[in-house]
């Protein structure tokens, strides 16, 4: 499986942004797809997750309210929709792929990771 992510960019505080990631590859046996942010100097942490199939999501407790995970089965692409941004939400953010049913809080759970994309969001 191949994960393309796009979508970052600058924004003032209390704008928004929505992040896409396209999932490719045969077969595309896919549980969970999720959305990981990392600021230089930190570890990646858990932004949003969603299940394949269901769609139940999953939200870090800083972003709820405000960051929208969803998925479009029949193009393979999952989004992340943010709003209200804040400074401390900068960082790069990726989309990565769970084939399995880990949990959805570690990276470790999750075997594809497309390349990052930068949000930065200026004061």
């Amino acid at each position: 499986v191949q994960l393309q992510a796009c979508g970052g960019g600058l924004v003032q505080t209390g704008g928004s942004l929505r992040l896409s990631c396209a999932a490719s590859g045969r077969p595309f046996t896919i549980n969970r797809m999720g959305w990981f942010s990392q600021a230089p100097g930190k570890q990646r942490d858990i932004v949003a997750a969603i299940n394949w199939s269901g769609g139940s999501t999953y939200y870090a407790d800083s972003v709820k309210g405000r960051f929208t995970i969803s998925r479009d089965n029949a193009k393979k692409t999952v989004y992340l929709q943010m709003n209200s941004l804040k400074p401390e939400d900068t960082a790069v953010y990726y989309c990565a792929a769970d084939p399995n049913s880990g949990s959805y809080y570690y990276t470790s759970s999750y075997n594809f990771w497309g390349q990052g994309t930068l949000v930065t969001v200026s004061s």
